[in-house]
């Protein structure tokens, strides 16, 4: 599996794969460098986002496509995302699930308070505007 970041060829793909999951979407065409598309091949298996503020990124959006999951795509990509952010500087990475509380404690994250979370990440489209609050906000730290 090979990940990379969007280009503009990919945002459609990602939009209507984040649509068709119930992922936040649609702010993508403002913030196409922050997605990434993981392919199997020729195929697009999986996507997902980071959003960088200083020392503390924003991971979102990420979904392997149905017929791949199970598969250890999801895993791949995160590792993938964590790197990227890491190699930008990112020190704690954040995020807001409704359905994968479990695989991302697996990975270390921990459950935060929203209030407890950096204004740069607050104020992102996704945490003021995208998420429910009934979304569970964690952290980890790179």
């Amino acid at each position: 599996m090979t990940v990379r970041q969007a280009n503009e060829d990919d945002v459609a793909r990602v939009e209507s794969l984040l649509k068709t999951n119930e992922l936040p979407h649609r702010d993508v065409r403002s913030k196409p460098e922050c997605f990434f598309v993981a392919r199997s091949g020729t195929a697009v298996v999986g996507i997902g986002g980071v959003e960088r503020y200083g020392a503390n990124g924003l991971l979102r959006s990420v979904v392997v496509t149905e017929p791949n999951r199970g598969q250890g795509y999801g895993t791949t990509l995160c590792n993938a995302l964590e790197d990227r952010a890491r190699a930008d500087g990112v020190e704690t990475l954040y995020l807001l699930t409704t359905t994968a509380e479990a695989f991302f404690s697996q990975r270390g994250y921990e459950g935060v308070a929203r209030a407890d979370v950096p204004s740069s990440i607050q104020g992102t489209t996704e945490f003021a505007d995208l998420c429910p609050d009934s979304a569970v906000c964690m952290q980890t730290h790179l």
